[in-house]
C-alpha cells in the first residue's frame, strides 16, 4: 500500500482551502503581507501539489500599503467552484475588508474584487438548493449575499460559535446529505488549536454540536505535528473524505520553536453516526486511491523565462521599476527602492523556506550596488549576507538590535552566496559549538561566500516564537543601494 508524507505542502502555506472539480483538486492559502497574494495549487490526488499561480497577481486586486504591518494583509481565503465558475473569497485586513474574485479557469485571469459588507475575517461561501449564496465569517455569523454585487441580502445572523474556546474562526459550511454542517477552528492558532463541528437542517441554524468535539486537536500531546486546525473538507471521486488543515513542526528543546510557519497537512476522514472522525494527523498516512506525482519545479532558476515563477514573493508590493528579467537577459536585475531591510519599501524577491534542512545559493553581480541574500521573518527579524564595496558582511537584526557580525574582503565581479540551514549536527563547520544552540535552538543558519563560512547563527531568533505573527521564513535576494543582478538562484532541500 502506498503512503504519503506530511506536510503535503511544506513551508509557510497556512489556512488551506480546497475544492474538487471532476478529478482535479485546487487549493489556496493565506499570504498575509506578501505580493502576489493567495498562492494557488493543483493536484490529482491530494498528495502531490503544483503551484499554478497566485489568485491576486496584480496591484488592482491587492493593495498593501507600506504601513501594512507584518502578518497583516490577506487572511484565510476560501476557494469554491459553483455553476461552472471559481470563487475565491478573503479579507484584506490592511484595508478594504472582505471581497471575492472569480474566474472561469483556475489559472485565471481572476476578476477585480467585489467588496462585501460583512464584518469579520475568514469568510466562507456555500450555495443552497435554491441557488442562494451564503457567507460565514469568524465569530461565527452567516449572511445571504449576492456574489455578483457583494450586496448583503440577509443577516449577518449569529449562529454556533463553537464549544466556548477562544477565537472561533475559519468557518466552513457544507451541504452533505440532508444536513448543513458548520465546521470551525477554535482555541487559537497556537498549541490549543482544534477543529469542531455542528449541524443543522438550515444554514440559518439552529446548530447541534457533535458529541465528540473537538473532532481534531493535538493540544496537550507530544506529537511532532502541533497546532492542528483551520481545516477544510473534500470528497474524492471514490467517495472517500479527506481533510486539509494547517499545522506546525516545532523543533528543539523546551520551549520548542517552529521556523517554517504553519504548513498544509492532509488527513483521512471517517463518517460515524453522521459525524466526521479524523486524526491524529501523522507524519505518514496510507495514501488516497489516486496517485499522480507531479514534476517539481527545477531546483535552480536561471531567470530565462519572461515572467517570474509563481513561488517568488515580495513584501507588500513588487513595483515594475524595481525588477527586470529583460534588462540583462538571463539575469534578475533588482533596483533599490529603499535603503534598509529594517523598514518597509525595500526591494526583495524571495521564496518560502519549505524544508527544515535546505541549502540556498545565488550567483550575484553587485556592480556598484549593495545587496545579497536574506533569511527573513519580518523587518525586525532577519539575517543578511550582504555584498558592497568589495566586502562581504553578515548582518543580524533581532528585535531592536542590529549588528554586523562578520566582514570579509571579496574580489570584484560575480560571487556565489550560500545560506545553509540544518537541524542536524549543531556544531559549526569550524568545529566549535554554536553559542546557545544546544540550549534549545531549532536549527543553525550558516552564511558563506564561496567556500568561506562567515557566520553560523542560532535559528531560534528567526522563529514564530520570537518574531510572532502568522508567517514563516522567506529566503531571497535584495538590494538596498543602486542595482545588483542575479544570474541564478538555487533552492535545494536536504535530508531532515
Amino acid at each position: 500500500m502506498r503512503s504519503y508524507d506530511n506536510p503535503v505542502i511544506g513551508g509557510f502555506h497556512p489556512d488551506p482551502s480546497v475544492c474538487r472539480v471532476g478529478e482535479d483538486y485546487y487549493l489556496v492559502c493565506s499570504s498575509f503581507e506578501y505580493f502576489p497574494g493567495v498562492p494557488l495549487f493543483h493536484s490529482h490526488d491530494l498528495v502531490h501539489w503544483r503551484q499554478i499561480g497566485n489568485v491576486l497577481d496584480r496591484p488592482g486586486q491587492l493593495e498593501l500599503p507600506d504601513d501594512t504591518v507584518a502578518s497583516a494583509g490577506i487572511y484565510a481565503p476560501t476557494l469554491r467552484h459553483h455553476d461552472g465558475r471559481f470563487y475565491m473569497i478573503t479579507t484584506n485586513v490592511a484595508g478594504g475588508g472582505t471581497f471575492l474574485v472569480t474566474a472561469e479557469r483556475p489559472e485565471g485571469p481572476w476578476s477585480d474584487p467585489v467588496w462585501i459588507d460583512v464584518p469579520g475575517v475568514d469568510p466562507d461561501l456555500a450555495w443552497d438548493e435554491d441557488g442562494a449564496c451564503w457567507c460565514a465569517v469568524a465569530g461565527v455569523r452567516v449572511a445571504r449575499i449576492d456574489p455578483a454585487t457583494g450586496k448583503v441580502l440577509e443577516g449577518p445572523l449569529p449562529v454556533w460559535s463553537g464549544t466556548g474556546l477562544q477565537h472561533p474562526e475559519a468557518p466552513h459550511l457544507y451541504r452533505i446529505g440532508d444536513w448543513w454542517y458548520l465546521m470551525l477552528a477554535e482555541g487559537g492558532t497556537d498549541l490549543g488549536h482544534g477543529v469542531s463541528i455542528a449541524r443543522s437542517r438550515s444554514p440559518r441554524g439552529p446548530y447541534e454540536p457533535a458529541p465528540s468535539n473537538p473532532v481534531l486537536s493535538h493540544r496537550g500531546t507530544d506529537r511532532p505535528i502541533q497546532c492542528t486546525g483551520h481545516a477544510d473538507l473534500v470528497q474524492a471521486p471514490d467517495d472517500s473524505w479527506w481533510m486539509l488543515l494547517l499545522g506546525t513542526r516545532p523543533r528543539g528543546y523546551f520551549p520548542q520553536y517552529h521556523v517554517l510557519g504553519r504548513e498544509t497537512f492532509l488527513a483521512p476522514v471517517r463518517w460515524v453516526d453522521g459525524w466526521p472522525r479524523v486524526g491524529p494527523v501523522r507524519e505518514r498516512h496510507p495514501a488516497p486511491a489516486a496517485w499522480h506525482p507531479v514534476e517539481l519545479p527545477p531546483e535552480r532558476d536561471d531567470f530565462d523565462a519572461e515572467q517570474l515563477a509563481p513561488y517568488w514573493i515580495s513584501p507588500r508590493a513588487r513595483p515594475d521599476g524595481s525588477w527586470s528579467l529583460s534588462e540583462r537577459p538571463g539575469h534578475l536585475t533588482l533596483h533599490a527602492t529603499g535603503d534598509s531591510l529594517d523598514r518597509p519599501g525595500h526591494t526583495f524577491v524571495g521564496r518560502r523556506q519549505q524544508h527544515p534542512d535546505c541549502r540556498v545559493e545565488a550567483r550575484l553581480d553587485p556592480g556598484t550596488g549593495r545587496g545579497g541574500l536574506s533569511v527573513r521573518m519580518d523587518e525586525a527579524h532577519h539575517y543578511d549576507l550582504e555584498i558592497a564595496g568589495g566586502e562581504a558582511s553578515v548582518i543580524a537584526r533581532i528585535g531592536p538590535v542590529r549588528q554586523r557580525l562578520a566582514r570579509q574582503p571579496v574580489p570584484p565581479g560575480p560571487l556565489t552566496l550560500t545560506v545553509e540551514i540544518r537541524t542536524q549536527d549543531p556544531v559549526s563547520p569550524t568545529g566549535q559549538d554554536v553559542p546557545g544552540l544546544r540550549a534549545g535552538g531549532p536549527d543553525v543558519v550558516v552564511l558563506r561566500v564561496g567556500d568561506v563560512p562567515l557566520a553560523e547563527l542560532d535559528g531560534r531568533y528567526l522563529s514564530t516564537q520570537v518574531a510572532g505573527g502568522f508567517t514563516g521564513r522567506v529566503v531571497g535576494m535584495y538590494v538596498t543601494e543602486g542595482t545588483v543582478t542575479f544570474d541564478w538562484f538555487a533552492y535545494r532541500p536536504s535530508s531532515d
